[in-house]
């Protein structure tokens, strides 16, 4: 019988039993339709699952798994577990992947969920109003993302929630008040983001909320009384809260931190918060006055106290010195006066002792060397006078000691070298005199020494150079005499090496050469000779020179190693200032030198420069002045630069001359063509510029479409009217003209500027203004102003506006 895929049926006599002949197509067809009971598409929460990977992002390696066509057992795929008896989503951990992308409101379909975790991604857009629907939802973490947007409400329906963390992110708008209707709400953290408006006083009355985190927000109102009734911690810390710190504080008994810093809050310190049982005690960055209350001597449970940057007076009362379990006080930055109680050598415990920025005088009390555990030592920006106690050395934990800033006196105490674990020594701007210990050498952990702006005189001592950890050493503004040390070669960690303004002679070592680490290295203004060395060519990480005001002689060294950064780096944009000032040359005595300002030039010559303009050939003009011609030169793997060549030369103020060039090479501003170096030869004085090639000063201040790129960010928040700028502009210009008759008077500027502002207040009118004549700043016209028409050409002289506004300025009164 022919095959023709259908399936017969047919009865055989005699056995009574029906019999099939199937086709081979018609048995697949019938496992098929066998197995068909069996096959279902992806549930409900399959398919929810996949409109959430479909609403995130970089999840190429991440959410392989999740596929809906080859594997349909979403209960395997990452980060879902499921009910192991109905096999409904429980939990959804998709934490610290890296996710982009939203949150897809498809989260609302998995009404089984107990848990979510998203913390750690890089998820924006807002938080869906479908997560509300998940009412079985105990924990909810979707921190540190970059989801923005208000709090939404429906998050109070998740009645069983205990957990709540919605920190780091920039959520906007009022914390909302129905987060009070969650029950059993243990932990709320909403901090770091950019949360506005009051405090809902409701939260504090929750019983079970064991954490409030709200720092770092901008909530404003006062500190309310009902935040006693808290049991847990509350963090507010670095918000906008003003008013004062309630009388009733004392009685939130049941606190153990409270840190309120970084706030507005003003008005004294009240007595009762003595009452408190807290271990930290944190009132920084606030506006509080008066004096610190005794009573806090009394809090026997702190471990840390923290009055600093605020406006606190009065004496540091003795009584502090009870607070024997107390590891950190910081009473910095305030205007605190008298002495340091010697009473606070009875904390034993104390590790942070910050003092600074205060008004603080007297000596520093010996009691401080009892101090075994003190870690740092801050008594900087004070007027204390005396000498350092020598049993200072006796605290032997000792980390950092800053004392810049006094009226210290005496010498250094050679008993400094027992303080192996010393890493930061400040003794700057004090009265410090004698020698330099040489026993500095042996505090072999020291990574900063600052001696700087003393009357420390003698020799540098060698050993400073064994210090291998040592990243910044600050000699400068002392009466130091001697050598640069060679062993300072050794200082193969070293940045900042400054001994300017001292006396220092000889010449400087080669070994320094291997300071490969060596960013700055300041010996302006002392009295060094010889070549500098070529071995500076090694330090590859050097950004800042200054050797101006020695007598070295001989040709600067080719700085091959700044070649491998391009001319419009960001390195040669921060500032890389390198100052030859006092080379010793003479126009007409030998080739003209090339003095370098920033570092961008210091890997070419002058010789580089001549010809590549083939010795300033007229082809090459792009400009002239009055007094001069601009150039324009393209260096070798350099950008271009303008090279100024001044017709007029003043061999006469030579030093006069240089100094006013090095002082324009100092600024930075981004309206002023950076000077990159000069030179003076015989065929002139030539100035290197950054070449404009969007054209000058002059063509931005006249364009309306960038006339406000001229005016500094800080400025331009206030002045935001175009015109009133754009006329400031020309009037500033019409100052600078070349002849004096066709500037205005100060008298008539100031009757402009005062013409821009805000009218005031309606006056009894006194007698006319004076009128003035203005028509002679303008050339070639008649001096009458009887028919002039304003006009509103942008295009028009600077001369011509100053017409323009002449009513004003005669109108306006000073």
């Amino acid at each position: 019988m022919e095959d023709d895929g259908l399936v017969l049926l047919f009865y055989a006599p005699g056995q009574k039993k029906l019999r099939f002949l199937l086709s081979p197509v018609a048995m697949v067809l019938f496992m098929l339709l066998l197995l068909s009971p069996f096959a279902s598409p992806l549930s409900d929460e399959g398919q929810a699952l996949m409109a959430i990977k479909a609403s995130l992002s970089n999840i190429a390696d991440i959410l392989l798994d999740w596929d809906d066509v080859h594997n349909e057992d979403f209960c395997s795929w990452r980060g879902v577990f499921c009910d192991n008896v109905s096999l409904t989503v429980i939990s959804l951990n998709l934490s610290s992947l890296n996710l982009g992308g939203e949150i897809s409101p498809a989260i609302g379909d998995l009404g089984n969920l107990q848990s979510i975790d998203l913390q750690g991604n890089k998820l924006s857009g807002q938080v869906p109003d479908e997560i509300g629907n998940c009412a079985e939802l105990i924990h909810l973490d979707l921190s540190d993302n970059q989801l923005y947007g208000d709090i939404p409400f429906s998050i109070s329906k998740l009645k069983k929630l205990e957990f709540l963390n919605l920190k780091s992110n920039q959520l906007t708008g009022p914390i909302p008040s129905t987060l009070t209707q969650i029950p059993n709400l243990k932990t709320l953290d909403l901090a770091r983001n950019r949360l506005t408006g009051e405090i809902p006083r409701l939260l504090y009355w929750n019983e079970v909320l064991q954490y409030l985190g709200l720092r770092g927000n901008l909530l404003s109102g006062t500190l309310s009384p009902d935040i006693c009734q808290l049991t847990g911690l509350c963090d507010v810390r670095g918000n906008n809260l003003t008013g004062t710190i309630p009388d009733s504080i004392g009685n939130c008994t049941s606190f153990e931190i409270l840190d309120i810093s970084y706030n507005q809050i003003s008005g004294e310190i009240p007595y009762n918060i003595g009452f408190l049982q807290v271990a930290t005690l944190s009132l920084q960055g606030n506006r509080l006055t008066g004096k610190i209350p005794e009573v806090i001597g009394l809090m026997q449970a702190l471990a840390i106290l923290d009055l600093s940057e605020n406006e606190l007076v009065g004496p540091i009362p003795p009584i502090l010195g009870n607070l024997s379990f107390t590891g950190k006080l910081y009473l910095h930055g305030n205007m605190l006066t008298g002495p340091i109680p010697p009473e606070l050598g009875n904390m034993s415990k104390l590790s942070y002792l910050q003092l600074n920025d205060n008004q603080l005088v007297g000596k520093i009390p010996d009691e401080i060397g009892k101090l075994e555990h003190l870690f740092e030592l801050n008594l900087a920006n004070n007027n204390l006078d005396g000498s350092i106690p020598h049993n200072i050395s006796s605290c032997t934990a000792l980390n950092q000691f800053n004392v810049h800033g006094n009226q210290l006196s005496g010498s250094i105490p050679l008993s400094f070298r027992s303080l192996e674990s010393l890493t930061y020594l400040n003794l700057s701007a004090n009265n410090f005199k004698g020698n330099i210990p040489v026993e500095l050498g042996h505090i072999i952990n020291l990574d900063t020494l600052d001696l700087s702006s003393n009357n420390f005189s003698g020799h540098v001592p060698a050993s400073v150079g064994y210090l291998e950890h040592l990243l910044t050493l600050n000699l400068s503004h002392n009466r130091l005499d001697g050598t640069f040390p060679a062993e300072f070669g050794n200082l193969r960690s070293i940045q900042i090496i400054d001994m300017s303004f001292n006396n220092l002679s000889g010449s400087i070592p080669p070994e320094i050469g291997q300071l490969q680490n060596l960013a700055s290295l300041i010996l302006n203004n002392n009295d060094l000779r010889g070549k500098i060395p070529d071995q500076l060519t090694n330090c590859f990480s050097l950004s800042s020179l200054n050797f101006s005001y020695n007598n070295f002689s001989g040709v600067i060294p080719s700085m091959k190693n700044f070649s491998r950064f391009s001319a419009d780096s960001d390195f040669f944009e921060s500032c890389c200032c390198m100052s030859f000032s006092w080379y010793h040359y003479a126009i007409g005595h030998g080739p003209p030198k090339l003095v370098v300002l920033h570092m961008d030039m210091a890997i070419h010559t002058l010789d580089d420069i001549m010809r590549s303009t083939e010795n300033l050939s007229e082809k090459y003009i792009i400009g002239y002045g009055a007094s001069s011609t601009v150039y324009k030169c393209a260096l070798k793997n350099s950008r271009p630069i303008a090279v100024k060549r001044l017709y007029n030369q003043h061999p006469h103020d030579l030093r006069e001359f240089e100094t006013e060039l090095e002082t324009i090479g100092s600024i930075r501003h981004r309206n002023l063509v950076t000077l990159h170096g000069y030179a003076l030869t015989p065929c002139g004085n030539l100035l290197f510029y950054d070449y404009m090639a969007n054209g000058s000063l002059w063509d931005l201040l006249h364009d309306n479409n960038t006339v406000m790129e001229a005016v500094d960010p800080e400025v331009s928040i206030t002045c935001i009217d175009l015109v009133h700028v754009k006329k400031t502009f020309q009037l500033a210009l019409l100052c600078t003209k070349r002849n004096p008759s066709e500037r205005p008077t100060m008298h008539e500027v100031a009757r402009v500027l005062v013409s821009l502002l805000p009218a005031p207040p309606s006056k009894v009118l006194g007698a006319p203004a004076k009128t003035f004549d203005y028509a002679h700043f303008v050339k070639g016209q008649h001096r009458k102003m009887d028919g002039l028409q304003p006009q509103q050409d942008n295009n028009s002289t600077n001369a011509q506006w100053f017409v323009r506004f002449g009513d004003v300025i005669s109108k306006s009164t000073l």
